[in-house]
């Protein structure tokens, strides 16, 4: 094998560790089942509960007597594990082709960026399951002029479901939404490196913006479907990214092929809002 230096477990990690900078929408979705998942056909039950009524106590009531104890109201959602993105290349005359240096980097890279491109589209998507509320019933045309009042009633309507804006709420938008965003709002910091990181481009009261070219799409394309969420509201598994490398029959030339396993779900709706816009 030409690929002297490919240990697959070894690229296997690069590819982890370089998807977690590339994505971004899967950052900030809750992973914590992501353990109890290891192949295709798994499935997780995420449980829910509701919230326990919270009633006074008068001073008065001496004997101090209370109400029987309610059943607080639960859900149950399963994840399954379904999806699949593959590649499979080869290059031939690898070892002239090593001789230029950094190969293995440049193709390890590449092949992240087109997985995490996959998914963050995957996830992107699911601002328009049927659980989902819209900002608006119809697309409002958004402009420079009413970008951050539509902003601001999406954090409103978050609000109004009880989402605590303190624990992390992230909103994707569009190249187009956001250039309308940056010439409202004068406070975006750009020098901020870190700011900079899977897709991070400013804050906006309490709410982390990012930048996405993958924001969901309708209407033929004519409406950005934006997503704004607390980390909570889709729960999100990558826990298999397999490499292997090969040498293809009838053919001079070394190969490498792959997988990542991956499933997500909208498991808090509430806590998610599909801000509907179109532009002028």
């Amino acid at each position: 094998m030409a690929y002297s230096n490919f240990i697959p477990s070894v690229w296997s990690e690069s590819i982890n560790r370089e998807l977690e900078r590339a994505c971004v929408f899967a950052e900030d979705c809750n992973r914590q089942y992501e353990g109890e998942v290891s192949k295709k056909g798994d499935s997780v039950h995420i449980l829910g509960v509701g919230k326990p009524t919270i009633k006074s106590l008068s001073r008065e009531n001496a004997s101090g007597e209370i109400d029987a104890a309610e059943e607080v109201s639960d859900t149950s959602v399963i994840l399954g594990i379904n999806q699949i993105r593959y590649f499979n290349y080869k290059v031939g005359d690898i070892d002239k082709a090593q001789a230029i240096g950094g190969l293995m980097d440049a193709l390890s890279e590449e092949t992240s960026e087109g997985l995490a491109n996959e998914i963050d589209k995957y996830i992107a998507e699911m601002v328009l399951d049927e659980s989902v509320s819209k900002l608006t019933a119809t697309p409002t045309v958004v402009t420079k002029e009413n970008v951050l009042s539509i902003l601001d009633d999406a954090i409103e309507a978050l609000q109004e479901n009880d989402v605590n804006m303190a624990s992390g709420v992230t909103v994707t938008v569009s190249p187009r939404f956001y250039k309308l965003f940056k010439q409202a709002y004068s406070a975006i910091d750009t020098g901020n490196s870190d700011m900079l990181k899977n897709g991070k481009v400013a804050t906006y009261g309490n709410v982390t913006v990012k930048l996405s070219n993958n924001v969901a799409k309708s209407d033929s394309g004519a409406t950005d479907n934006i997503m704004i969420r607390s980390k909570r509201a889709i729960a999100f598994v990558n826990p298999v990214t397999h490499t292997e490398a090969y040498r293809p029959e009838k053919s001079f030339a070394d190969a490498v092929k792959g997988y990542a396993l991956f499933d997500g779900k909208v498991v808090r709706p509430k806590e998610i809002i599909n801000v509907n816009v179109k532009y002028a």
